[in-house]
């Protein structure tokens, strides 16, 4: 549940701009009784402060070559993928930032009966972040493997249904004398999520969160227990709106007495409205306790982001989002106010072949020293399938 801080939480806006909706149709080629759906991304972008540092700010062109391989298998009552990220990047200016990044991933959906669903996951990611580094000038290199699933329990149409869910996930770092070893941890989770219909189209919810956090360490003032109870609703009343809103109360209890434990209300919500086939206007917004970065004992996070994707013709379609976020630093002296603007433009120019292009800004105000930054991204993109 928890969100990730200030140049983590780009797990929520990853990309210059989100993925169009009207994009690449790769086609599949049969292998065994499989489908393999090899794709390719080419981008050269500017990137004026790709450190996101306030002094000795750094420029540079960055290639991305990112291909992707896909091999799935589906029949009446099941689906299994997995797919293969290898992405290279390359700093023009900046050699010693360019780095290779691998992630793997298998999921899996099994429909036993209409009231017996599993969903299975997995994925190992090897990445290096130029951002937020350990050392100034040097990328933070970073191993992460997770599994987890959800077993559910209910007819869909049923007046009741619950889902019962876990996961576990590891963390390391490969960076030289071991620097950031004190971030190393193994995370497990447990949730449950009951759902009563209160309508055809709307559904009310209560969630129970609980996530364990065991840093390797010893003695680590961090590792620590968080329990989350929320309630809310989910509802797709037309096919103009769906959404989904859950709203709650968070406890973070540390292992070591020395630390004071935290609580937080929480919540997290997720709107779109479609007031045409071809334009959709989403709303995002979510706080949580994140993992504590920078010396601090744990990250209360605060995000929301709007968005717009319209689609101009049937080859043109545009993306524009803001995004703000407010994050204080439990156990520090610091709290940061990040602006995150995007715009990008998709031309579908064949059924194979996306072009994008993309303008970010991003500006961190940030009442610690040295931690405030501005950065702008532009950036263009083809997206090639078979």
């Amino acid at each position: 549940m928890a969100l990730k801080p200030r140049c983590s939480l780009v797990l929520v806006v990853a990309c210059c701009v989100p993925e169009a909706a009207w994009s690449v149709e790769p086609q599949a080629i049969n292998v065994y009784g499989f489908d393999f759906t090899p794709t390719f991304a080419l981008s050269e972008s500017y990137d004026d402060n790709f450190r996101e540092v306030e002094h000795d700010v750094e420029s540079t062109m960055v290639t991305r070559l990112a291909p992707a391989f896909e091999l799935k298998a589906e029949d009446r009552n099941s689906a299994t993928r997995v797919i293969w990220e290898p992405t290279r990047y390359i700093y023009h200016s900046a050699s010693d930032a360019s780095n290779t990044a691998q992630r793997l991933r298998a999921d899996s959906i099994m429909e036993f009966t209409d009231r017996h669903r599993l969903k299975l996951e997995a994925e190992a990611r090897k990445y290096e972040r130029t951002t937020s580094t350990a050392v100034d000038g040097i990328n933070d290199k970073i191993e992460s493997q997770r599994v987890g699933g959800v077993y559910t329990f209910g007819a869909r149409s049923a007046l009741n249904q619950i889902d019962l869910g876990a996961s576990y996930a590891q963390l390391r770092y490969d960076n030289s004398d071991g620097i950031n070893d004190d971030k190393e941890r193994n995370t497990s989770n447990l949730t449950s999520t009951w759902y009563h219909r209160l309508g055809s189209k709307t559904r009310g919810l209560l969630e129970y969160d609980h996530t364990r956090f065991d840093y390797l360490q010893s003695n680590s003032p961090r590792s620590s227990r968080s329990d989350a109870v929320l309630a809310g609703a989910e509802w797709d009343m037309t096919a103009k709106t769906t959404g989904k809103l859950r709203v709650g109360y968070e406890r973070k209890n540390f292992d070591q007495s020395g630390s004071d434990d935290l609580s937080n209300p929480t919540w997290q919500v997720d709107l779109a409205w479609k007031p045409r086939t071809y334009s959709t206007f989403t709303f995002l917004a979510r706080q949580a306790m994140a993992e504590g970065d920078d010396g601090s004992d744990a990250v209360k996070a605060t995000f929301t982001q709007i968005g717009w994707r319209h689609g101009w013709t049937e080859r043109i379609t545009s993306v524009a989002e803001v995004g703000m976020g407010h994050y204080v630093y439990e156990g520090q002296d610091r709290s940061d106010d990040l602006q995150d603007y995007k715009l990008g433009v998709n031309y579908a120019m064949r059924r194979w072949l996306d072009v994008e292009v993309a303008y970010r800004h991003r500006d961190n105000d940030s009442d610690a020293d040295n931690e405030s930054f501005t950065r702008n991204v532009f950036q263009i993109t083809f997206d090639v399938s078979l």
